[in-house]
């Protein structure tokens, strides 16, 4: 089990490599964002080797706010994502859909994730997102082809279930509809709202604890990352909130007593 070191913001990366070690995480997916620690790829090195807490996965940065991290050509980012997860020795790169106003990056896109990830022997997961709502409820065409990732030619999927909600999908209706291309997870929960709530998984209408025992029933190889909103509680509540969703995911994978 993983810990995203989205999951400890606003505190820094170095954070998450404390929180790992201390829980007995199994490793850590840095989300590469505006704290400049998870930009670093030095940084990252050493805190991993400190901590004894290895990097499993890197998410690219590829969301709205991070389009200016290491510069503004997608295709240099991933490869700078893949480049430091070779480093690191991960094994996952995870990557957005291509927004509506990236033209001729989305119209290479699958090709160009094809060939990086021949190129590396890394996996390239590229996420489910969800459709941006005006505020009349309509939809507002953010991403290129579509938010939906199953639809894009990629041989490789990241499930999130706070985004899966967010679309009003069903997490377990994708395992199963993904089989194979399900490549990794970022185990959250959501309530079907308007926003992205990255809640603990169990709280929310995603059936987290059925998609957990369908995970383990299929023999599902890839990483399960603990990727929840602790945004606004302080240490001793962000302490308990990762520790529950440690907990819980390590009863509903089977792995209950497990350590790193």
């Amino acid at each position: 089990m993983v810990l995203s070191s989205s999951s400890v913001y606003p505190e820094p990366t170095s954070a998450a490599f404390v929180m790992a070690s201390r829980l007995a995480y199994d490793g850590v997916e840095i989300m590469v964002g505006m704290d400049s620690i998870s930009a670093d790829v030095d940084a990252l090195v050493e805190l991993s080797a400190y901590h004894q807490v290895p990097v499993r996965a890197v998410h690219a940065p590829t969301l709205l706010l991070t389009q200016a991290v290491w510069g503004t050509d997608p295709w240099e980012k991933l490869k700078r994502a893949g480049e430091a997860a070779l480093r690191l020795g991960a094994d996952v790169v995870v990557v957005h859909p291509p927004f509506r106003w990236q033209r001729s990056y989305a119209a290479e896109f699958t090709t160009g994730i094809r060939r990086l990830a021949a190129e590396t022997g890394l996996i390239f997961a590229v996420e489910n997102m969800y459709p941006w709502r005006g505020p009349g409820g309509g939809e507002i065409r953010a991403y290129a082809p579509s938010w939906d990732s199953a639809l894009l030619d990629c041989d490789h999927l990241t499930l999130d279930l706070s985004h899966a909600s967010i679309a009003r999908l069903s997490s377990l209706a994708l395992v199963h509809q993904w089989g194979e291309r399900l490549a990794h997870v970022h185990l959250t929960d959501g309530l079907g709202g308007a926003s992205d709530e990255h809640l603990v998984p169990g709280d929310g209408d995603q059936n987290a604890a059925d998609v957990l025992a369908a995970l383990t029933a299929s023999g599902f190889l890839g990483q399960v990352v603990a990727e929840v909103s602790t945004r606004g509680l302080n240490q001793d509540q962000r302490t308990a909130t990762l520790t529950r969703t440690l907990t819980f995911a390590r009863r509903h994978l089977g792995q209950e007593g497990a350590s790193a």
